[in-house]
């Protein structure tokens, strides 16, 4: 049983666009990552996940685009469009400091535990269960 586009639009609370941002990012990061592990990049960890974090630049960009567009149409759309990006803001921030913290442990930048790298993760993964439990 897989899951339709709407579906996941739905429950992530991102456009279809956004997801295919996410696939195609998660795609190249996958092969640079596997470059990286078996010796043929010789490039440090921050730029391996590059276009992850690149990822979050632009979904955190496309969704102040669509705030500030349903707010300059003078509906009352704004209202809903304000709850979306202050849901998406919050899961990309915690995902991007997610991102940032197994990029700088695999780098051996800092010595955190691995539980308190996850500790974002599972947050964001309550947010999105929250999500996921309020829609119809």
């Amino acid at each position: 049983m897989y899951f339709t586009l709407k579906e996941l639009c739905r429950w992530f609370g991102m456009t279809a666009f956004e997801i295919w941002i996410h696939v195609i990012t998660i795609l190249i990061f996958s092969i640079c990552a596997v470059l990286k592990y078996e010796n043929e990049l010789k490039s440090p960890w921050w730029q391996i996940f590059i276009p992850l974090f690149v990822c979050d630049g632009l979904n955190l960009y496309f969704n102040v685009i669509v705030l500030t567009r349903s707010y300059y149409n003078g509906n009352m759309a704004y209202r809903t469009s304000g709850s979306r990006f202050l849901w998406s803001a919050l899961f990309i921030v915690l995902m991007f400091s997610f991102k940032l913290l197994v990029c700088q442990r695999i780098g051996n930048v800092n010595k955190l535990m691995y539980s308190e790298v996850s500790a974002t993760l599972f947050i964001s993964l309550i947010i999105l269960m929250a999500r996921a439990c309020q829609t119809n």
